[in-house]
C-alpha cells in the first residue's frame, strides 16, 4: 500500500473509532457533564463529590487530548510507532475511566428501594435467585482486594446478568456487555468521608442508588 494510502486509511481509522466513542462528543471533544444535582446526597460530602468529580473531569481532558495527539500521529503516517501504539493504549485507559464515572454518577440520587414489580427486580430474580442473594454477591464483589469496580452487567447474546470486577477502567470487561449498576470501589471514591471503612461506602452507595436509571440500562 502506498504510504499516503496508509496515512489516509489510518487517519480514517482514528476518526471513526471518535464517532463510535459516543454522543456526548461534540465539535470540540468530549464535554463533560453536569451531576452537581448529587450534592447534599446523604452519606456523601460534597468534600468528596467535588474532588471526585474533578477527577472525572480530567478523565474528559485526557481522552480529548489523547483523541487529538492519536489524530496527529495517523497524519504524520506515525501509526506504526511505539508512541502511536502506547498513546493508543492509554486512550481506551482514559475513555473508559470517563465512560464509567459517568455511569456511577449517573446511578446515584436515587431515594427509593428498587420496586417489587420492576423488570430489573425481576431479572435479578430470575439470574441469582434473590434481590438478596445479588445483593450479597455484588456487595461481596466490592470488597474484594484491590482497586477497580463492581459492575452488575448484562451479556446481550444470552440477557444474563452478571456481577463482575473491572480492575482499574480495562480489565475485566465484559465483551459487549452492557452495564447496568456501576459501583467505584477505588479509595478516592470513599476514603474521605469513611476512611478504609469500605463496607459503609457500599452501604452508603446502596442506600443511593437510582435504580429507574439502572434499569433503563437493561436490554430491552
Amino acid at each position: 500500500m502506498h504510504k499516503v494510502q496508509r496515512v489516509m486509511l489510518l487517519a480514517a481509522l482514528v476518526a471513526g473509532l471518535l464517532m463510535a466513542c459516543g454522543a456526548s462528543q461534540g465539535a470540540k471533544g468530549y464535554v463533560a457533564k453536569d451531576f452537581s444535582h448529587l450534592k447534599g446526597m446523604k452519606g456523601f460530602s460534597d468534600k468528596l463529590l467535588e474532588m471526585h468529580f474533578a477527577l472525572y473531569q480530567g478523565y474528559v481532558k485526557n481522552a480529548n487530548l489523547l483523541a487529538e495527539e492519536l489524530a496527529r500521529l495517523a497524519a504524520q503516517g506515525q501509526g506504526g510507532t511505539p508512541a502511536y501504539a502506547e498513546l493508543k493504549r492509554r486512550f481506551g485507559w482514559e475513555l473508559n475511566g470517563m465512560r464509567l464515572h459517568e455511569l456511577y454518577f449517573g446511578n446515584l440520587g436515587g431515594k427509593e428501594p428498587l420496586k417489587a414489580d420492576s423488570r430489573l427486580m425481576k431479572k435479578i430474580q430470575e439470574d441469582f435467585g434473590s434481590y438478596d442473594k445479588w445483593a450479597e454477591d455484588f456487595k461481596a464483589t466490592g470488597m474484594m482486594r484491590g482497586i477497580g469496580w463492581a459492575v452488575l452487567v448484562q451479556d446481550p447474546e444470552s440477557g444474563r446478568l452478571f456481577n463482575l470486577w473491572i480492575n482499574e477502567h480495562d480489565v475485566g470487561h465484559l465483551a459487549g456487555g452492557l452495564p447496568i449498576l456501576i459501583m467505584d470501589v477505588f479509595e478516592h471514591a470513599f476514603i474521605t468521608d469513611y476512611g478504609l471503612k469500605r463496607a459503609d461506602y457500599i452501604q452508603a452507595f446502596f442506600d443511593n442508588i437510582n435504580w429507574a436509571a439502572a434499569e433503563a440500562r437493561l436490554m430491552k
